[in-house]
This record gives C-alpha cells, sequence and structure tokens, in this order.
C-alpha cells in the first residue's frame, strides 16, 4: 500500500502488518502532527538478517539515532550488510530505518524523496523530541554530507 507524508509517498508491504491500511494511515497522520512517537501495529518479521535488522531498527527510540556500525557491532556483521538491510525494510517508517545513519553522513532512504525525507524525519522526531536528540545531524548538508 501507499503511504503518504508530507506529499512524499513510499510503500509500505500491507501483508507484513495485521492491521488494515486505514489504521496504518490513520497512525501515519498522528506521527505527521508530532502526536504519535511509537506505531501500534502488529509486524511480521522475516525469519532472516533483514528481520534481525528490523528487530534492531525498531528498538531505537524515537528521536534517536544510531549508526550503521552501531546496529553491525550488535549483529556481529558489516556495516554495508546492516545498510542493506535498512534498503529491503518492507515497512518503512512503522519500523524506523530512517533512524538509522553513517557515522560521518546520513546515508540512504530507500523511499521517495531519499536523504531529503530521511533528514526531515529525524528533523520531525527531533522537535517533537524536545529538540536535544540528534543535534549532531542538524548540520548534515542536502546530499547528506557535512
Amino acid at each position: 500500500m501507499e503511504v503518504a507524508l508530507w506529499g512524499y509517498r513510499f510503500e509500505v508491504d500491507e501483508s507484513r502488518i495485521t492491521e488494515s491500511p486505514a489504521e496504518v494511515r490513520r497512525q501515519v497522520r498522528e506521527y505527521e502532527r508530532g502526536e504519535r512517537h511509537a506505531f501500534d501495529l502488529t509486524v511480521a518479521v522475516p525469519d532472516d538478517f533483514t528481520g534481525r535488522v528490523m528487530d534492531a531498527m525498531a528498538a531505537i527510540p524515537y528521536g534517536e539515532t544510531r549508526t550503521y556500525g552501531d546496529l553491525a557491532g550488535e549483529l556481529d556483521t558489516s556495516p554495508v550488510a546492516v545498510g542493506g538491510a535498512c534498503g529491503r525494510n518492507p515497512v518503512p517508517l512503522v519500523v524506523p530505518c530512517h533512524r538509522v545513519v553513517g557515522r560521518d553522513r546520513l546515508g540512504g532512504f530507500s523511499a521517495e524523496g531519499g536523504v531529503d525525507l530521511k533528514r526531515a524525519l529525524l528533523a520531525h522526531e527531533r522537535e517533537h523530541a524536545g529538540g536535544e536528540r540528534q543535534a549532531s545531524l542538524a548540520g548534515y548538508g542536502a546530499n547528506g554530507n557535512r
């Protein structure tokens, strides 16, 4: 199913979510308004490496980030492998792959809008989490580099 956020559209694999598309969209709208910090949706995570990365991403609190290297250390793998799994996330936003960043740049984002949308999501969460978290990301430029 297609979900819209701030004029960007991205695909969420509705077969991975128990709740209805209408419920997913309702929760996305609440997130967009800053009223929701966590999705209350049942996600069927794949039973493979991508699923392990998704579980690690889901554990990143709203308004915080982790690096690809941080997750790689947790999962005993490489940052590149983590990045590939982030790109295969079938339920972006719901499982917050946008909270995974490079050590010295934002990294990519597979949804329409790419890094621009990732930057907007992080700024949105920084604003609604009190503004103290992710302060180091404020200086990233349009291409994700400092």
